[in-house]
């Protein structure tokens, strides 16, 4: 399989959202085209975040990745929050992931991110051999917390 990488293009917004949409029910939300497409348009058009899309001459766009400027305090350097990796199930084990993670490490240097972060669902195995075996390495002194913000 050939896989090309880019940069996506508000062209690219569509299916970057039909994949967004896939991706948020892997991990259980329920199907929402319509908040999908919101979303990763607000994200392109307001520059808030980097969309590196995989893409082959057959089956077009297969994957995406979406990367979140963000600072380390500790390091007083700017990193990448890689939030989002999706590749289609049909398009999996054929090295999609891996040139994903690629091409986000080459924006990352090119753009002077000194790192950069990621979390997976535990029982993501499959990511998280994926990301062990470029060079990614699993935290085990820090625990991640989060909290929902309600309004008063």
């Amino acid at each position: 399989m050939n896989i090309a990488t880019r940069e996506a293009s508000p062209a690219d917004i569509p299916a970057v959202a039909e994949l967004f949409d896939r991706y948020r029910q892997f991990y259980g939300q329920a199907p929402n085209q319509a908040l999908a497409l919101e979303f990763i348009t607000e994200r392109l058009t307001r520059h808030e975040s980097v969309i590196l899309v995989a893409e082959t001459a057959r089956s077009g766009l297969i994957g995406f990745c979406q990367l979140y400027p963000s600072f380390c305090s500790v390091e007083a350097k700017p990193i990448y929050a890689l939030y989002d990796l999706f590749v289609l199930p049909s398009a999996r084990r054929c090295g999609v992931g891996k040139v994903l993670l690629q091409a986000a490490h080459a924006k990352a240097a090119s753009a002077g991110k000194i790192r950069m972060d990621l979390t997976t669902a535990r029982i993501n195995t499959g990511a998280q051999s994926l990301y062990e075996s470029q060079g990614w390495v699993r935290d085990d002194v820090f625990f991640a917390y989060s909290r929902q913000v309600t309004r008063p």
